[in-house]
């Protein structure tokens, strides 16, 4: 798959006429509690031509392609990249930390984590994770059984709540990493790595049955975090951004 995946990208700076700056493993592969059936979720950041930024109109800043088998494959315009995290946009943040990268400028990558150092915004991700926990759980209170993958799209962003209030810094991506700088429960603990096994070991869709610990888990802390959620802190200063937006385009 990684060949593929290497091909495809060859394929869209042929066919867009861009450089991918960088590219990456996002969702369960990179959380690391991917199902037999899950799908390859790569997302990217890339630079088109100089013209390109030297125009009135407005240009499309995202490139998607139709989902193939299991390759779901898009990316996002450097442009659009830079101010997102400027912004400290959680979705960014999270590609920046994946464990699988598939391509990497060394100087592109290395000055885009060191803006996102400055850009963090502890509020802001506790907004984003709790906001996103909440709206998975109303859609899977009801019924005695749940898909593992469901449970997990409900308690990976609260435990990532969590990690930040208590670290003040972007959660890991990897579930382990995240399991192990906030769960100090015994029975959450075991719930969660056998709703781990059960979802590296069955399709995306398998049900199973609730399990108490976690239901109480994330019943408790869906309201009792947003309790502690930081202070706000200020936007980094545009310039670094501006910097690094000027030298990643191409002529």
């Amino acid at each position: 798959m990684k060949d593929r995946i290497l091909e495809t990208l060859e394929r869209i700076e042929w066919e867009w006429d861009v450089d991918v700056l960088y590219a990456c493993e996002s969702g369960s592969r990179a959380w690391g509690f991917a199902s037999p059936d899950s799908d390859y979720d790569v997302r990217f950041v890339y630079a088109g031509r100089l013209d390109r930024y030297l125009t009135v109109d407005r240009v499309r800043d995202v490139i998607e392609l139709p989902i193939v088998d299991d390759l779901d494959i898009n990316g996002w315009d450097v442009k659009k990249a830079l101010a997102l995290l400027r912004n400290s946009n959680p979705t960014l943040l999270e590609w920046l930390h994946s464990p699988v990268v598939y391509r990497a400028c060394d100087g592109f990558i290395d000055a885009l984590r060191e803006l996102a150092t400055q850009a963090v915004n502890p509020r802001a991700l506790v907004h984003h994770y709790l906001s996103m926990a909440r709206s998975n759980w109303r859609r899977d209170q009801g019924g005695s059984r749940i898909s593992a993958k469901r449970y997990l799209y409900v308690l990976r962003p609260l435990l990532a709540v969590q990690w930040v209030i208590e670290h003040g810094s972007v959660p890991p991506v990897a579930f382990d990493a995240l399991m192990a700088g906030v769960v100090r429960e015994e029975g959450v603990w075991d719930g969660l790595n056998a709703l781990l096994v059960t979802k590296s070991a069955s399709g995306e869709q398998s049900q199973m049955l609730r399990h108490p610990e976690l239901d109480r888990y994330i019943n408790q802390n869906l309201w009792a975090l947003a309790e502690r959620v930081p202070e706000a802190v200020e936007k980094p200063p545009v310039a670094p951004f501006n910097d690094l937006l000027r030298v990643s385009v191409g002529g």
